[in-house]
């Protein structure tokens, strides 16, 4: 990937302020909801979509350069530093769905990337939501079987994976906290009776120690008896409910009033630190409408991460690929890169055809965690002269 223009502008001017250094200073040493059709049309929609005409050419991947470095003490200037090479790509995702990076400051993550006590690079993340799990015929585009979605947990478990939470999640792409090498996020969208967790989920809890994550719906039209089972599957430690808005069937868009947004974001939060006790940190966007200002409000309430429902790859620390343009072979995508805040754009795989990525999720995860071995001295060189006399050492394994 060519650097950005802003890119060598910036090694172009460190080049100019260590030589200016060097000539100056002396050297030193399941509960249906108003949104279900609208779900089911859009995913239909999605499905039925055929690949765009030959005709067709898609815009060019938007760069991610390399985070420039906050550091201020000056660097050796008997030491070059060497340059960085740029973020990992894999030609496993969609060419629209570029990687995007969200620390801006190079030391901090090349410290918490190389540190030995946290995630290994390579680590990856595939979120996964789950709309409606039918012991019937499946009838709904937003469907799965039985049997499909105990296929998708067995294939995540043959191949390595674990699931995770949303706090760990946050931890991980915030710090990268440690996680399981190849880990799931499992998240039922909408409103379930506490049946629907018990016969699909639980198992898998009891066997595996799997937890899952409710995107609920705080509806004024929940009934006590729902929102008691909710509380009571909560309490049992194996359901994690975060925040799915209030009306929910009207996305939020570019469009939407200040004070709808408002009481999307702040009444869902309101009502789960009412009924379950807690802040929620995780904001699923209904219907995956988003607008910039909404992210901006959730920062405001307390949101650390969000989710669209574009599948567009999995998630590892500083790399989450994003798409700039809208896509005609997914109409449905809408395209978030330039929200400017990917933590709260994450992208999520569909239940439909989930079981179809898992080979690809690890085959992009054992790619990175190549790619970083192979520039590990490199950045490790960098780091020991540009970040060390600010940073300080990189932490050793504690045992």
């Amino acid at each position: 990937m060519k650097r950005s223009i802003a890119f060598r502008f910036a090694h172009l001017m460190t080049a100019v302020f260590l030589l200016f250094l060097a000539a100056c200073i002396a050297p030193a040493g399941d509960v249906p909801d108003a949104t279900a059709v609208f779900q089911s049309a859009l995913l239909t929609a999605t499905h039925a979509m055929q690949p765009p005409a030959a005709t067709f050419t898609p815009a060019p991947p938007a760069e991610t350069p390399v985070p420039i470095s906050t550091a201020t003490e000056t660097p050796d200037p008997n030491r070059t530093p060497p340059a960085l090479p740029g973020i990992f790509v894999s030609d496993l995702l969609n060419p629209l769905d570029v990687p995007r990076s969200y620390i801006q400051d190079t030391c901090r993550y090349l410290k918490m990337r190389w540190d030995p006590n946290n995630s290994a690079p390579g680590t990856v993340v595939m979120p996964i939501m789950f709309h409606s799990i039918t012991d019937g015929e499946v009838i709904y585009a937003d469907q799965i079987s039985v049997t499909q979605f105990n296929q998708i947990m067995h294939d995540l478990q043959q191949q390595g994976f674990e699931a995770i939470t949303v706090q760990q999640l946050a931890d991980f792409l915030e710090r990268n906290a440690k996680i399981p090498r190849r880990s799931v996020l499992l998240i039922v969208d909408d409103r379930k009776r506490s049946a629907y967790f018990e016969t699909h989920f639980k198992p898998y809890f009891d066997s595996w120690g799997w937890k899952v994550t409710n995107a609920w719906i705080s509806a004024p039209d929940t009934s006590e008896n729902l929102w008691q089972e909710n509380q009571a599957v909560e309490a049992a430690g194996y359901v994690d409910h975060q925040a799915h808005g209030v009306i929910h069937n009207v996305p939020i868009q570019e469009n939407s009033p200040e004070d709808y947004i408002r009481s999307e974001i702040f009444g869902a939060a309101e009502a789960i630190q009412q009924r379950f006790g807690k802040r929620p940190i995780a904001y699923i966007w209904p219907g995956g409408g988003f607008s910039k200002r909404g992210v901006e409000v959730a920062r405001e309430a307390g949101y650390r991460l969000g989710f669209t429902i574009n599948p567009r790859g999995p998630l590892m620390f500083n790399w989450i690929p994003l798409s700039d343009v809208a896509d005609p072979a997914r109409p449905s995508f809408m395209p978030e890169a330039a929200i400017g805040d990917p933590l709260m754009v994450l992208p999520r795989y569909w239940d439909t055809d989930a079981t179809l990525h898992i080979d690809t999720v690890r085959q992009i995860s054992k790619a990175a965690a190549a790619h970083a071995k192979e520039n590990k001295a490199v950045e490790l060189e960098y780091y020991d002269i540009v970040c060390k006399p600010v940073t300080g050492e990189i932490p050793t394994l504690v045992p």
